[in-house]
């Protein structure tokens, strides 16, 4: 039987019935109550129909049902049937369904598009953008009392999930017509601010670069531009007519931030996005975005981040979080004026997510396998070499370790904290400062870096396994990862040193030795083996040891 518009109709409004069905199993209104910034749990939703075939879902990246290829299209629909019968019956459709269902199934607002194959071609239309004007003033004085009570007055961290909503809601046009651009930059400012030293920085920011790529790329860019790459692979060109009144102001501040927040936080592999994003504000005509490509963003005095004399000179740019050194002449004064430089940039603010391009003849690495060979870690490699500048080295260490904040050069297996080669290379040359390597494994996120791994089979290697040692290389342990191959057993089970071991541990949580036992024994059952063969003090102290480490 062919087709008909009202059997089309008809089977249109069946598979959105199954779909509410579908998500009505949920428990929406527990989920929602999870946070006060949630108004729903869905908020878009997608009918696509291609040669009588029909799917409801919740993303719009591309058509899920199988593409026809004719020569001719036989479909039946046209688009003037689409827009005139097909659209207002299923929006007057779909919100009396909305209207039969908990509130809370549904984010304020709700957006329920169509994509149709017609005899004419593809037809992406809107059918019904859904406001709930009693749910719309709740979330904003939600909204309102939020930023208030937890940001402008707070100083506790928050919850990523807060973020992920909040960043949203500000950065639509729907609940915000007017957007405030300076007052959102402050927010998503104070968001990151409150969360400085909290273990998801990292996803704050993850959620507000998700926020602002998704307004970018689905409304301010369309608005100027046009995409001639792939949706993956994003191409933009300026519209003929694009033009805007004012490139300095309003939301090409916005536009000017995100690109600042993609360069300095997203992995190296998508900051190339950034760039994009910059390249189309300036081709727009905004000097600020032109000048920030060379000279940073503007908040650091000209004088404060670039520097040049006969022994070096050096710039930083906050934008790109890069620092370029290069050295004229490769004396000990060169790397002090550089150090120097580098740890009163960090006290003045400057990211301590950062990366430092080396222009030097000298190729120094420290003396620690599966490190990045990077510009970063040459600088700090070279300037090691003097003595009399470790205090220097020191110095910039303290100012630069902090959790969470990694080197923008190095990725994956190589990731390392900020100030570890200053750290690490200390460390290897004198036990002075093993006070510092233990404050900086203090600060290690054991989950994102494991070049502790690679230091501390290197400090056993350089210092060895001693009374003076072993306090250290607990820490060490502590925040390595169970891949690191440590091999200690043998000195560790001598008496003294067991002694020493058991001492160090007394205090740590079961789970906290049982992890020392198995980077050095290899796991607690090996070790109670090793116990019950082993006579005297080490045997009483190995059975301590295992006793120490075994849960429950």
């Amino acid at each position: 039987m062919g087709l008909t518009l009202e059997t089309i109709l008809d089977k249109m409004k069946q598979e959105i019935d199954k779909w509410i069905t579908n998500i009505s199993d949920k428990d929406a209104e527990q989920i929602v109550k999870r946070n006060s910034l949630q108004a729903g749990i869905h908020d878009y939703a997608l009918l696509e129909y291609v040669k009588g075939r029909v799917k409801v879902r919740e993303t719009e990246n591309f058509l899920t049902l199988p593409v026809v290829k004719t020569g001719k299209s036989s479909e039946t629909l046209t688009e003037e049937q689409v827009r005139e019968r097909i659209v207002p019956e299923l929006a007057s459709y779909i919100r009396q369904k909305l209207d039969e269902v908990s509130p809370a199934l549904f984010n304020c607002p709700f957006t329920f598009n169509g994509k149709f194959r017609t005899r004419e071609g593809d037809v992406n239309v809107r059918i019904l953008e859904y406001v709930d004007e009693t749910k719309k003033k709740q979330l904003l004085k939600r909204i309102s009392f939020y930023i208030a009570d937890k940001l402008e007055a707070g100083k506790n961290p928050t919850k990523p999930l807060e973020t992920f909503f909040l960043s949203k809601h500000l950065l639509d046009e729907r609940l915000f017509p007017d957007l405030d651009v300076v007052h959102i930059i402050s927010i998503f400012e104070k968001i990151q601010y409150v969360n400085k030293e909290n273990e998801h920085l990292a996803k704050h920011r993850r959620y507000l670069i998700g926020a602002l790529r998704n307004c970018l790329e689905n409304h301010w860019l369309p608005r100027y531009f046009e995409n001639m790459g792939t949706q993956w692979q994003k191409e933009y060109k300026k519209k003929s007519d694009a033009l805007l009144e004012n490139t300095e102001q309003g939301p090409i501040e916005l536009v000017i931030y995100a690109a600042t927040l993609i360069l300095k936080y997203e992995p190296s592999h998508r900051r190339n996005e950034g760039l994009d994003i910059l390249n189309c504000a300036i081709e727009l005509g905004s000097d600020r975005a032109k000048r920030m490509t060379k000279e940073g963003s503007g908040t650091f005095a000209k004088e404060d981040v670039s520097f040049c004399d006969e022994l070096v000179k050096y710039t930083a740019n906050d934008v790109f979080a890069e620092v370029t050194i290069a050295i004229k002449q490769e004396t000990e004064e060169s790397y002090a004026r550089a150090l120097r430089f580098l740890t009163r940039l960090l006290s003045m603010g400057f990211h301590n997510s950062y990366q430092i391009k080396l222009k030097s003849g000298v190729r120094q690495w420290l003396p620690i396998k599966g490190l990045a060979k990077s510009g970063t870690h040459r600088f700090f490699a070279n300037a090691l070499e003097y003595p009399n500048l470790h205090p220097l080295v020191e110095e910039y260490a303290r100012a630069a370790m902090e959790s969470f904040e990694w080197y923008t050069d190095t990725e994956g297996e190589k990731n390392c904290m900020a100030g570890s080669y200053a750290v690490f290379g200390l460390g290897l040359v004198d036990q002075t400062y093993f006070p510092l390597v233990e404050e900086y494994m203090g600060k290690v996120d054991e989950e994102h870096q494991s070049v502790q791994n690679n230091f501390t089979v290197a400090l056993v290697e350089c210092h060895g396994v001693n009374a003076e040692t072993i306090p250290t290389l607990v820490k060490c342990m502590l925040h390595s990862t169970d891949s690191m191959k440590l091999k200690i057993k043998t000195d560790m089970e001598n008496a003294r040193y067991l002694m020493l071991l058991l001492n160090q541990v007394r205090g740590l949580q079961d789970y906290e030795v049982e992890h020392i036992v198995y980077l050095i024994w290899g796991g607690t059952d090996k070790m109670k083996k090793i116990a019950s063969k082993t006579k005297g003090d080490q045997g009483k102290w190995l059975t301590e040891l295992a006793q120490a480490a075994s849960r429950g």
